[in-house]
């Protein structure tokens, strides 16, 4: 069964345009005469099953997805939609406890916690035609995702699980990378590459059951260098490139994999102030007195006042990254990438098309705040010009 997707991507329609301008000169130059045109009718064919295909939506109800990273933001809010339409969500939270996970299990209608072992009394409340279960889920601690995968095996059965979408993710902190504690490099490999890895090892089993969807919610940092972001960057890089590899290899199961490529949104991954008071208190605590010199207290400082300005000029409004990752999740034929939010394929494009020094002034500009100083070393070095 199949229904018309509500608010699908646009792209489907720029995509098709975009053939239809492209294929007629490819077509005759490739072929010429009647030759060429029986082609450009069958690349034009071709194209509106094709595109036209992502336009339809499978049924929601009857379904199951695992969300991990659902206390807040993206994760968060899927879960809640997904359980309006009808799917069996499972919402893994870093704490059960937390207000996120409270709220889940109010919005689905139970009053139970939400530990992932065992029975009935775990999880959330039961909807029209699906569920809301909320477990304890730490994608860092591989016990916590085996007890995870029990719960869930005692729930699907034979039916196998649908999908996978894997959101939990942490910024870390945004500074230089010379002077980003080594700590913050590892921490965001475990949580936002290791431990979408380990879940996928854990729960493909159930998804090879349904020939369902792996949904990797990665960012546009991981695919473009972008100042300040090496650690998160790094991290969302190699999960870029383990959902293309792991696309190819899951085909013949007829598992079908999707990354999601957010631009600036504002949610909880940017962390409290306090978080980045102590973050800072430990790159000026750990810095060598050559960095310190050359950086300079002042500039190290200055950052949060960088970051602030970054949040505001993040988009408020989740729905175009609900609404694609709905698309991923549901869609009769799902796109590899996704690029949703302001500016979400320009800079790709910019980065891929111009020429790098070009592409550097451009980011390098779109990346200078107010309130960030320069750093002590080269405020010498200006100075030294300037005389």
């Amino acid at each position: 069964m199949v229904c018309k997707v509500r608010g699908h991507p646009r792209g489907s329609y720029w995509g098709l345009g975009l053939v239809w301008v492209l294929a007629g000169p490819v077509c005759f130059l490739t072929l010429p005469g009647y030759c060429g045109l029986l082609l450009l009718v069958c690349v034009l064919w071709w194209s509106c099953v094709v595109l036209g295909r992502q336009g339809e939506m499978l049924a929601m109800c009857g379904r199951s997805v695992l969300i991990t990273g659902s206390d807040t933001g993206f994760g968060h809010a899927l879960a809640k939609k997904l359980y309006d339409e009808g799917v069996t969500v499972f919402a893994g939270v870093l704490d059960e406890q937390s207000p996120g996970a409270m709220e889940l299990r109010r919005h689905g209608g139970g009053s139970q916690g939400g530990g992932a072992e065992g029975g009935e009394g775990a999880g959330g409340g039961e909807g029209a035609g699906g569920a809301l279960h909320v477990l304890q889920l730490d994608v860092t601690d591989h016990e916590q995702i085996q007890q995870a995968h029990r719960y869930i095996c005692s729930h699907v059965g034979e039916t196998g699980l649908w999908g996978v979408v894997n959101n939990a993710g942490i910024l870390g902190y945004v500074a230089d990378g010379e002077i980003l504690p080594l700590r913050v490099y590892r921490q965001c490999l475990a949580v936002n590459f290791l431990g979408a890895v380990d879940v996928c090892q854990v729960f493909l089993p159930l998804l090879r059951r349904s020939r369902g969807r792996v949904v990797n919610v990665c960012s546009m940092a991981g695919d473009v260098p972008i100042p300040w972001f090496a650690a998160y960057a790094a991290s969302k890089a190699a999960l870029i490139r383990f959902s293309g590899v792991m696309r190819l290899e899951l085909a013949r199961w007829g598992i079908q994999v999707a990354i999601i490529q957010p631009a600036g949104f504002r949610t909880c991954i940017f962390g409290s102030s306090e978080e980045w008071n102590r973050c800072q208190e430990e790159i000026l605590t750990n810095l060598s007195n050559d960095a310190r010199e050359d950086y300079g207290e002042d500039y190290i400082s200055s950052i949060q006042n960088c970051f602030a300005s970054m949040v505001k000029r993040s988009e408020e409004d989740l729905g175009p990254v609900l609404d694609v990752l709905c698309h991923a999740l549901m869609s009769q034929a799902p796109r590899p990438l996704y690029s949703p939010g302001q500016c979400g394929w320009l800079i790709p494009f910019l980065h891929r098309h111009c020429p790098t020094k070009l592409y550097d002034a451009i980011i390098t500009s779109v990346f200078q705040f107010d309130g960030c100083y320069t750093p002590h070393g080269l405020q010498e070095n200006v100075s030294s010009m300037i005389l």
